[in-house]
């Protein structure tokens, strides 16, 4: 009776283990709309803003990072925008909070967030490789940061820009008007 009370607390004891580990091993996740918001969307901004040429009456001003603290931040955000996509891709991601809309859903054009999330899910690897298209110019961004070449910075956000709307149009506002081309 002794052994067989041990061995129904030590089953008890495991059965409460794997319980917990099963919590562990499912954490909450956020949506893609989440993401976007609040790692994609500040990163790609502060890349593009980083450098950059202005012109006005008073005369031309050059802006890129010239500190190792600025080119620090710069990185920060690189690596953001080179790990985000592993993120986004992660399978049974939510495109919005479930029940919820896109921010914008009442623009037109733009998709619901059911839409997007059946496009996503009716062709995975294509949406993959989007993701895989804003991870290399990450990566481009970073490779141009850690040389501190600011005209190498601003090409990768040339392709941040391209790999960016070549997703949306796909997924987010294929249907949106567009201006004619010139």
């Amino acid at each position: 009776m002794k052994h067989t009370l041990i061995i129904a607390g030590l089953l008890a004891t495991l059965a409460g283990c794997a319980r917990n580990a099963e919590a562990v091993a499912t954490p909450a996740v956020l949506s893609i709309q989440e993401l976007m918001a609040s790692v994609v969307d500040p990163a790609a901004d502060s890349l593009w803003d980083s450098v950059g040429t202005t012109i006005s009456t008073g005369g031309t001003q050059d802006r890129a990072p010239r500190t190792d603290k600025e080119w620090r931040q710069v990185r920060h955000y690189a690596v953001a925008l080179v790990e985000a996509p592993n993120l986004l891709v992660m399978k049974g991601r939510p495109m919005a909070v479930p029940g919820g809309k896109l921010d914008d859903a009442d623009v037109p054009g733009i998709e619901s967030a059911a839409h997007v999330q059946a496009a996503i899910a009716k062709d995975p690897a294509a949406f993959a490789l989007k993701a895989k298209a804003l991870q290399d110019a990450g990566l481009s961004a970073l490779k141009a940061i850690d040389a501190r070449n600011p005209a190498g910075l601003l090409a990768a956000g040339g392709q941040i820009d391209t790999a960016c709307e070549s997703c949306h149009l796909k997924y987010w506002y294929p249907n949106a008007p567009r201006p004619p081309e010139s």
